[in-house]
């Protein structure tokens, strides 16, 4: 069924003033101030909550988005305005314009929760900052949040993959691909040395961008919860539609009758019907054996296990191109990386995909279902800048290039010393948006330091287009599109050690607590299930096994090996 289209500002509360700057930031018309004092005083009688100030060439000269809010703030019964050009200051003014829209629409919401909040906090004797988690895998304090309440979009998959780079650094790998199932989607990212990749491309539904700086996180749908069903031509798919929480799969007891990836797991036997969590009215195991045998086993003439172990190589597919499309897709070979899998059904799938993509070792956290919320607590404090510079090259004036990254930098250090958090030091991440002259796509070329004139951006930029694209073209002029600066204020490490489950003294026989048959390559194998808490520190073990905890359920696949580090994590070897 078709969804429609919902406008974020409706018609009618659309209004134009008189004003214009040109290209260059130069004045072809001057602001019609009575007319900002009218459209102020139209919008507020019409009921309107949040006001967005969007004018055309704002990011090169914003002296009349200034002078209008100004103006609108004297009229307006709160504090909620918002000028595009403090949002992000660059040169596309769609894209600058929905951003700017976006703020404005969640920025009440966000600020009457988090006024809540602090006030709750407070009296329960909370004298603290509060920090909020945004899109781009910072923090910021919870007083100047929803002032750009847009970054906090796409926070929950940025904390997750923050938490997968903290983790994965302190344990020695730099390199990883995060992968984070839960119960209705999939989010998979690249972490490279340690940092993963930023991008400010970001679409919302019907092609709407929102281009502040967010941590690229690449989502499909396909989670636990994810339907399995025979298409129009036949053909087994599974997802993007979801069973959700309620009725949720089959196996939940909550009414479910549709066939999902957990029912083909659990009829597998990687998990145990005996310990599903929140079920209302349990389920057999030959309800489910039957229930995938009428909706996909007879029509594909494959036995029941046969039909989910189908599902479940369905769904590694759909996640592994997920993957590709972070790693290969931008010129990453996925074998120089290893797999961070979490979430509540992430290492369920994990070593299967590893195997599926070349990819030699597995990390999984040792609490996946909780490695999200460590994201918060791990995250430093975050302020992302941008400046529309729009030349080529042979066109930089002297200097240009250092002063607005020392501009951007002084201007987050007053923005953390605003905040009033503790940091133990600040970095400055610095990044050039470049193209060559005639194109469209952006190429973003990581900066050493502010300290960089044309002729290191045009080699660095030469060197970064060779690596995503293979080509050279010596002949065309490379262009300056912006200039991009993290100013990143570092807060305490977390004990990572403190979550390691395994008990002292412990030994591996200790944590074997059944053996079952799970299926593997189309035949059952009498498989060990070990309680993960047990299993002590530097324990090693080969599979087939099957590593249970609270929140997740590992799958080893048989000849892989396993070694729990001194973090706790299970390193799986392919």
């Amino acid at each position: 069924m078709l969804g429609s289209f919902t406008p974020l500002v409706e018609r009618e509360l659309r209004l134009e003033v008189d004003e214009r700057v040109d290209a260059e930031g130069r004045v072809v018309r001057p602001l019609d101030e009575t007319a900002v004092a009218q459209a102020a005083q139209r919008l507020a009688a019409l009921g309107a909550e949040s006001i967005v100030i969007h004018f055309l060439h704002s990011y090169v000269n914003p002296a009349h988005e200034l002078r209008a809010a100004e103006i609108v703030r004297r009229a307006w019964p709160n504090g909620y305005v918002t000028a595009g050009h403090t949002i992000i200051s660059e040169y596309r003014e769609y894209e600058r314009g929905v951003t700017a829209a976006v703020n404005a629409a969640v920025r009440p919401v966000l600020q009457r929760y988090l006024e809540r909040l602090r006030g709750e906090l407070a009296t329960r004797g909370f004298t603290r900052e509060l920090l909020v988690m945004q899109g781009n895998g910072g923090t910021v304090a919870a007083s100047i949040a929803a002032e750009a309440a847009v970054n906090t979009v796409m926070s929950g998959p940025a904390s997750g993959v923050i938490a997968a780079a903290y983790t994965a650094r302190a344990a020695g790998y730099p390199n990883v691909v995060s992968y984070d199932m839960g119960g209705t989607s999939t989010d998979v990212a690249l972490i490279q040395n340690g940092l993963p990749q930023v991008s400010a491309e970001l679409e919302l539904e019907y092609a709407m961008p929102i281009h502040v700086p967010m941590v690229d996180v690449h989502t499909i749908g396909a989670g636990g919860g994810s339907i399995a069903r025979l298409n129009e031509a036949g053909l087994l798919q599974v997802g993007p539609q979801s069973a959700g929480a309620v009725p949720g799969p089959i196996c939940y007891g909550r009414g479910g009758t549709r066939v999902t990836i957990t029912d083909a797991n659990l009829l597998l036997g990687r998990l145990d019907p005996r310990k599903l969590l929140a079920v209302d009215r349990p389920v057999t195991l030959e309800a489910v054996r039957d229930a995938i045998d009428r909706a996909i086993g007879r029509a594909l003439g494959l036995a029941p296990e046969q039909a989910a172990a189908a599902i479940v190589r369905v769904a590694n597919d759909n996640m592994a191109g997920a993957i590709r499309m972070v790693s290969l897709a931008r010129g990453h070979d996925p074998r120089d990386f290893a797999l961070f899998a979490f979430g509540g059904a992430g290492p369920l799938h994990a070593v299967a995909l590893a195997r599926e993509l070349g990819i030699p070792r597995v990390l999984i956290p040792a609490r996946p279902g909780l490695t999200n919320a460590l994201g918060c607590v791990a995250a430093d404090v975050r302020h992302d800048f941008v400046r529309t510079v729009n030349r080529p090259l042979p066109a930089l004036q002297r200097g240009l290039v250092r002063g607005v990254l020392e501009a951007q930098v002084a201007e987050g250090r007053a923005m953390i010393e605003r905040e009033r958090v503790r940091v133990e030091g600040i970095e400055c991440v610095h990044r050039a948006d470049m193209q060559f002259q005639g194109q469209s796509h952006i190429l973003a070329v990581a900066l050493p330091d502010a300290r960089i004139g044309p002729a290191a951006l045009h080699r660095l930029f030469e060197e970064a287009y060779w690596q995503r694209f293979g080509v050279e073209l010596k002949e065309i002029r490379p262009v300056l599109v912006g200039l991009h600066t993290a100013v990143i204020g570092k807060r305490p490490a977390v004990p990572l050690a403190a979550l390691a489950a395994g008990a002292p003294g412990t030994v591996l026989a200790d944590a074997e607590i059944d053996r079952r048959a799970v299926w593997f390559d189309g035949a059952p194998i009498a498989t060990p299930v070990y309680r993960r808490e047990r299993l002590p520190c530097g324990a090693q073990f080969a599979g087939p096994a099957i590593v249970e905890q609270l929140d997740a359920t590992a799958v080893i696949e048989p000849g892989n090996r396993v070694a729990i580090d001194a973090l706790g994590n299970l390193v799986v070897t392919l």
